[in-house]
């Protein structure tokens, strides 16, 4: 399983630098790619690594849930609560009636079984859709309208109500006990249950982080667990209490960043360095779960009754839009955006079929489901992720930092260094040392670094001190002290102190009156050690800012 990985690893990451070289998004390559790997066509994905990819696909969609959870601020969910709540059904409903109405008559299949349809084909996929609105609001694109927080969060919510009505259809065609009303209920329960965990998982969190202070990277992985239990405790409590899980692990973030801003966008940077090996796992085995010849079985049809619910679908996501601010483009992009299908069709598109063989049913309905379903992956994935990425590179507006249009680069410079903080120009993830570490190790941190200076840190992550290379370099002329001396005996005070919300401006002022190159970032409260900042780096940032600005102004 071992070589599989690698092997997805290596050709996912050479799709998608090849598709991007031709502007087309890479992960429409990793999809075809999957779909090419797969059992249905090539076969060189080996049946043990088809027996995790569930799993695979599970965690990397935790790793985009969770990052997106530590992008939603209050401010941004006020002005798109109740917009998203409405796009968390209607565009489903419209969707699947319409199929349930057609499929009778284009494929053959009963009333119910055309409704199970429905629900299988209805779900919005998070896989295809989150990346890229992350992608958006990394840049900053429609943020200033809340477009991307918008389908992130509504594209979350769509998934359980469409798995909520899919659950009780396959139970009432089964013939086993069904309550449509309790169904219906357990919608907003399991809603309000997933939300209401995450927050308290996200605030015991956040006291404990704030308590110790570890590592960030050892903060990314208790969190990281965390939202993997929460998951499988969802599986646990099937038809016990109704528990939304993703959503909870979106709320784990959200806490977070309403808590301490600076720790979520540092959670968020590790999350983002951790997706670029998640995201080539996710997409090629979505599409390896791709049948192409099941596909085609569907025919002409299906992809009728595909393209007829696709019309409904962006019928229902036009009603949600009235009295929007947005411009037209921007509400083409809000439709196409809740167009992909992947992840739940990957799921649960052959889970009637399996029914019943169980039942001793006859399957071909089920065939016909899982057919359909396959192909609405076919059709929808690669073309979907395709359109978002072009209408949102030319619909979306960029938000700016700065209130008006800068009249030179001089006044846009100034600007920028009274705007921004040193939180938004550091390096998260320096290189430190702890107090009492050998000078052997702190040298070899040195080599890892590349600043002429590395904070020395207490057992809580506070900073006491800082170790230049200068003050090293005498200390080594004796090899005979090397295993003895300690980080303490080059140890210097800090010269300044910066914390994360100072002014850009001032700390380059500082820096300026020192003449250092380069000084920790603290955290104002604990005296922790957050960031680097160097001076060449931020003056880079800047200037790379206004250029930025003045092409477009």
């Amino acid at each position: 399983m071992a070589l599989d990985l690698a092997l997805l690893v290596l050709i996912g990451l050479g799709v998608d630098w090849l598709f991007r070289r031709m502007n087309i998004p890479g992960l429409v390559g990793m999809l075809l790619a999957g779909v090419l790997l797969g059992p249905a066509l090539c076969g060189l994905i080996s049946p043990a690594m088809a027996s995790v990819s569930s799993d695979f696909r599970r965690i990397a969609l935790i790793v985009i849930l969770l990052r997106a959870g530590f992008e939603l601020n209050k401010k941004t969910l006020k002005k798109i609560g109740g917009r998203a709540l409405l796009f968390s059904f209607v565009p489903a409903v419209f969707e699947g009636v319409t199929i349930t109405l057609l499929a009778p008559r284009l494929l053959g299949l009963t009333f119910l079984e055309s409704a199970m349809l429905g629900a299988v084909v209805g779900a919005v996929s998070p896989a295809v859709v989150v990346p890229l609105m992350i992608h958006y609001m990394d840049r900053r694109r429609g943020t200033a309208k809340g477009i991307p927080a918008l389908i992130l969060a509504a594209s979350s919510l769509d998934d359980v109500f469409v798995i909520v009505i899919y659950s009780s259809l396959i139970g009432l065609y089964m013939g086993g006990p069904v309550s449509p009303v309790r169904d219906l209920l357990g919608i907003p329960v399991s809603i309000l249950t997933g939300i209401g965990v995450g927050l308290l998982c996200g605030w015991i969190l956040y006291r404990f982080f704030d308590l110790f202070n570890p590592r960030a990277t050892k903060r990314l992985l208790m969190v990281l667990g965390l939202a993997i239990l929460l998951v499988h405790l969802e599986q646990r409590l099937e038809g016990i209490v109704p528990f939304a899980a993703l959503l909870a692990v979106m709320a784990i973030g959200f806490v977070v960043l309403e808590k301490n801003e600076f720790m979520a966008h540092e959670l968020s940077s590790k999350l983002a360095k951790l997706w670029v090996f998640a995201e080539t796992l996710l997409f090629v085995l979505v599409g390896s779960q791709v049948n192409v010849r099941v596909a085609w079985s569907a025919g002409a049809a299906g992809a009728l009754v595909i393209l007829l619910g696709l019309v409904a679908r962006s019928a229902g996501s036009c009603l949600c839009l009235l009295g929007s601010d947005m411009n037209f483009g921007e509400r083409m992009f809000v439709v196409v955006s809740y167009l992909p299908k992947a992840t739940v069709q990957a799921a649960i598109g052959g889970a009637p079929l399996i029914a019943m063989k169980m039942a001793g049913m006859d399957t071909g309905p089920g065939e016909t489901i899982l057919a359909v379903a396959v192909l609405s992956i076919l059709l929808t994935a690669p073309a979907g992720a395709w359109a978002i990425r072009w209408l949102g590179d030319r619909v979306l507006e960029e938000e700016s930092i700065m209130k008006a249009v800068p009249d030179s680069p001089g006044i846009a410079r100034s600007d920028l260094l009274e705007k921004l903080t040193v939180g938004d120009v550091m390096e998260r993830d320096p290189t430190a040392v702890e107090v009492g570490e050998r000078l052997q190790r702190v040298m070899f941190d040195f080599s890892q670094s590349p600043y002429s200076l590395c904070p020395v840190v207490d057992r809580y992550g506070r900073v006491v001190g800082i170790v230049r290379i200068r003050d090293v370099q005498p200390l080594l002329a004796s090899q005979h002290t090397w295993g003895v001396l300690l980080a303490d005996d080059a140890m210097t005070p800090l010269p300044a102190v910066i914390h994360t919300d100072n002014k850009l401006g001032d700390a380059l002022g500082t820096l300026g009156s020192l003449h250092l190159e380069v000084l920790p970032v603290l955290d104002r409260e604990t005296g922790a050690l957050r960031g680097m900042l160097s001076a060449h780096a931020a003056e880079k940032n800047v200037e790379a800012r206004v250029a930025e600005w003045l092409a477009q102004a």
